[in-house]
């Protein structure tokens, strides 16, 4: 019989916050108004990976519980 792993000890890597803002980023994406770097300069999101790094930054600038960059 295999052993079980337990994901209570640990608890959760990201907020339910962060998980929204990272949702909302997929959905601007989607739409097609989610933009790269600051002002109007920035291009047209296309990667699902870069979305979501993109949501990712966000929420911490919010103060989400997110694991800080590798």
């Amino acid at each position: 019989m295999p052993a079980k792993k337990s994901t209570r000890s640990r608890g959760r890597k990201y907020s339910k916050g962060a998980s929204k803002t990272v949702a909302s980023a997929m959905r601007r994406r989607k739409k097609g108004t989610l933009k790269s770097g600051k002002g109007g300069k920035g291009g047209e999101v296309k990667s699902r990976k870069q979305a979501i790094a993109i949501g990712l930054s966000e929420a911490r600038k919010k103060g989400a519980k997110v694991p800080k960059k590798k």
